[in-house]
């Protein structure tokens, strides 16, 4: 027996017993988050931060909520800027391993902390997300091909003597032992910091390789897809026959899905994670459920409050006991990188509280409400699926902007979307998504019956528009998304010229 395919058999006991733990600790969903709230708490009380808030008085959730005020990144900045200059003791014991740097829209590059306690977090997640696949479906096979991971550069910086880059790149020097030889693409490959470059040294290297498992965000693989048929001039699973999972995160796939089968020339199953450099949150346990587990015990403490309600003097913070089903909450971590009663931005909703499973959907600062109508990330998507479904229509990227004021009519809202396959009749198609609009969306629908708002318009992107306006603005490739709603006109006004 080759010692390759030992690698797939081992892979089954091990999954069964990774299953059966996580299983347990989410069946005590409170009694899990009480342990690592405890913990927390007793491990960052001699902190700076701690100190400034008390947590030698902190017994209970009830007291914490009192000293600890919700915060985002704007809020922690003092204590990373104390942090970044090389002080101890700041937010968590000792000093980061890591800053993880992120592009924030509105802070600029942020710093986030990567500690001794919770990078091995973010090595477990991923691994366990594959063992839970293996455990449900018993299909291991995969582990026996090459494996990509689409992701940053693992070149690291240093700053003050803590190592810094992104994420994914960071991650990258973690890949286990038992996983080096099937990882794609090389070290050398992986350092190129253009994307297109890098994608194209990737389709060099990959094209003839036996890839089993491939995993990034949708939009970029979708790039690596395109590349790759274009250059063989066949379909991905001619090209990999033995590509059977697909692994993502960052953005919904759905609106991604029918294009990717087209271009694979079969289903493959998926699985969607959760990750960010704040936390690994979550990923999908049961191919057959909608939504993913939250992992309520890798070292993070969540609370949640309604979005509806977020920007109210003194929004309610509740704990997993108190969370209803199919409610948009901003979701608030504290974590044992020294993210306390922090505000990630996401809005997420359970979709099942036996185990606890959650669908993101969208940000809290991604929105359109310029008329008072609060439509969020998963009404938009939703509606493109609703009108795609039964047809030979495909979307490669889309966006949707407030147009306040018309050079004539009333206002609306403009999709502007780029097609892989037009819709033959976009009336028809635009009908179909403002109709699903209104049924998801009471106050859309109020404003589009009272006549404050006109019925949506689209308005079609040239292919590559989306991947133009990425670039110019800095943002291909990696970790970065196109986001789905804006508030103003900024992404609009930039697409304008990509039609």
């Amino acid at each position: 027996m080759s010692s390759i395919r030992i690698k797939s058999i081992l892979a089954k006991p091990i999954a069964k017993r990774v299953q059966k733990r996580i299983y347990k600790w989410a069946s005590q969903p409170e009694k899990t988050q009480e342990k690592v709230f405890r913990k927390l708490i007793a491990q960052a009380k001699n902190t700076a931060f701690g100190k400034d808030h008390y947590f030698n008085t902190i017994n209970n959730y009830q007291d914490f909520s009192k000293c600890v005020p919700v915060r985002d990144y704007e809020g922690l900045r003092p204590y990373i800027e104390q942090t970044l200059k090389g002080k101890s003791d700041v937010l968590w014991e000792g000093k980061p391993l890591y800053f993880a740097k992120t592009s924030g829209t509105t802070s600029g590059a942020k710093y986030i902390p990567l500690t001794k306690a919770s990078l091995p977090f973010h090595i477990k997640a991923a691994r366990n997300a594959l063992l839970m696949y293996i455990a449900e479906t018993g299909k291991a096979d995969f582990v026996n091909g090459k494996l990509i991971f689409l992701q940053g550069s693992p070149i690291i910086d240093e700053k003050n003597g803590i190592k810094t880059g992104r994420l994914s790149g960071i991650v990258a020097h973690y890949v286990p032992k038992y996983l080096q030889k099937n990882r794609m693409p090389s070290w050398e490959t992986n350092c190129i910091d253009d994307w297109e470059t890098k994608v194209d040294a990737i389709v060099a290297e990959t094209l003839k390789e036996d890839m089993t498992l491939i995993s990034g965000i949708p939009s970029w693989v979708q790039m690596y897809f395109e590349k790759l048929t274009a250059k063989s001039g066949k379909t991905i699973s001619e090209i990999f026959p033995n590509f059977n999972l697909f692994v993502y995160g960052g953005i919904n796939f759905e609106p991604y899905r029918n294009k990717f089968e087209k271009m694979i020339g079969k289903k493959v199953d998926a699985i969607e994670l959760y990750p960010a450099s704040e936390g690994f949150f979550a990923f999908q346990d049961k191919q057959d459920e909608k939504g993913m587990l939250l992992l309520l015990n890798d070292g993070i403490f969540y609370e949640f409050i309604k979005a509806d309600a977020f920007f109210d003097e003194n929004p309610t913070r509740v704990t997993v006991g108190n969370v209803e089903l199919n409610v948009n909450y901003v979701m608030i971590i504290s974590t044992n990188a020294g993210l306390w009663a922090y505000n990630i931005g996401d809005t997420i909703q359970f979709t099942s509280l036996k185990p606890h499973r959650i669908i993101v959907s969208g940000r809290i600062k991604h929105f359109i409400s310029a008329f008072g109508e609060h439509v969020i990330t998963k009404e938009v998507e939703q509606a493109l699926q609703d009108a795609v479904l039964g047809t030979n229509i495909t979307i490669n990227e889309f966006t949707v902007a407030p147009q306040i004021n018309p050079k004539q009519g009333l206002p609306y809202h403009e999709w502007f979307i780029e097609f892989e396959n037009e819709p033959v009749d976009l009336d028809d198609f635009i009908t179909k998504v403002d109709t699903s609009m209104q049924k998801q969306n009471s106050y859309y629908y109020d404003l589009i019956i009272g006549h404050i708002l006109q019925p949506l318009k689209v308005t079609k992107v040239k292919k590559g528009g989306f991947q133009n306006y990425m670039k110019s603005v800095g943002k291909l490739g990696g970790q970065n998304k196109v986001p789905r709603l804006a508030n103003d006109r900024k992404i609009a006004d930039l697409l304008e010229s990509e039609k």
